[in-house]
């Protein structure tokens, strides 16, 4: 009768249950994250004009193993000093149906540490 969902599937149908409820403005953008076995990713979203603002990835940081908590740290430090940059204070975290665990903790942690308000 039921089917059994794949993790990924889990992460999916979490996600897109997140994303009902929240959504980045042009005042109040929306920090995206996004784990991936080999990296973690993170965006800066105006979702009104469609448009990510700010970037960052363990790839593009160069990170050796960009699967860990240190590179999440690093990630999480970047995008929000590149947001800061940009004249962006206040953020909505998207966790992006992930568990609020692990690397997606240690992101958020660094991007408050280092200014981002959420």
């Amino acid at each position: 009768m039921f089917t059994k969902r794949s993790r990924k599937m889990q992460t999916v149908v979490r996600h897109a249950r997140i994303r009902r409820n929240l959504a980045g403005t042009t005042e109040r953008p929306r920090l995206a994250v996004y784990r991936s076995g080999r990296h973690t990713y993170a965006q800066v979203i105006d979702d009104v004009t469609r448009k990510t603002l700010v970037s960052a990835s363990s790839l593009e940081l160069k990170l050796g193993n960009g699967a860990n908590i240190e590179a999440a740290r690093t990630v999480g430090k970047t995008i929000a000093e590149r947001a800061k940059e940009k004249g962006i204070e206040d953020v909505v975290y998207d966790r992006g149906g992930n568990l609020y665990h692990g690397r997606i903790a240690a992101l958020a942690e660094a991007a408050r540490e280092a200014g981002l308000n959420f």
